[in-house]
């Protein structure tokens, strides 16, 4: 850190039913347990075929829309998607692929990055889903963070959570409620990856 400016970590997701807003918030929360880090909520818009009708430009509640500025000033980034057939969802994937240009100017090299999830089953692609979402990440040079076993939680936790990333199992009511494990998981998450950017000295 450079006098004492406060570092942005941006935590970037896509969410449908709120399960992954709500880990969002909890992976924010982490960020901001260490010292001169803040958390930076952006989002994705929908996609939608030609045929149906674009939705606003500015989200209606909610984090704002990502703009390139975000990529740019970040100290690292966090990646959230709910799963699609064991992938991370379409709009995250059609922003990602939009990042030619800073994957060519190198803007997101030597930045710390994690990823987390939900989905409806335990067994439901959670783990490929979290995998997905790195390839592009090393793709930019982000350095990967993932949740060691230091963490107990991640040897304890019945529901969501794993060294790949953090995660929640919404269930088939799609329930956004996290559990506790969860909750934790993600704030290590959230934490690791600031302290991690802290240590490097990015700055925005």
């Amino acid at each position: 850190m450079q006098g004492g400016t406060m570092a942005d970590i941006l935590v970037l997701y896509y969410s449908r039913g709120g399960s992954v807003a709500r880990l969002a918030q909890h992976v924010a929360r982490g960020v901001g347990e260490v010292d001169g880090m803040g958390a930076r909520l952006r989002t994705v818009p929908p996609v939608a075929v030609s045929t149906q009708t674009a939705l606003p430009p500015v989200p209606e509640a909610g984090a704002p829309y990502v703009q390139a500025q975000d990529l740019e000033e970040c100290a690292g980034l966090l990646l959230g998607s709910p799963t699609r057939f064991g992938n991370m969802a379409a709009p995250l994937k059609h922003f990602i692929d939009g990042l030619g240009a800073q994957w060519a100017s190198g803007t997101l090299v030597g930045k710390p990055a994690g990823v987390f999830t939900s989905t409806a089953t335990q067994h439901g692609g959670q783990e490929s889903t979290l995998l997905s979402m790195q390839i592009p990440l090393l793709h930019h040079g982000c350095l990967i963070v993932g949740i060691p076993y230091t963490e107990p939680a991640l040897s304890s936790t019945c529901t969501g959570g794993s060294p790949y990333g953090a995660s929640h199992v919404a269930g088939g009511a799609n329930d956004p409620e996290l559990s506790q494990d969860e909750m934790t998981l993600a704030r290590a998450l959230g934490r690791r990856v600031a302290e991690i950017a802290r240590r490097l000295g990015n700055t925005a």
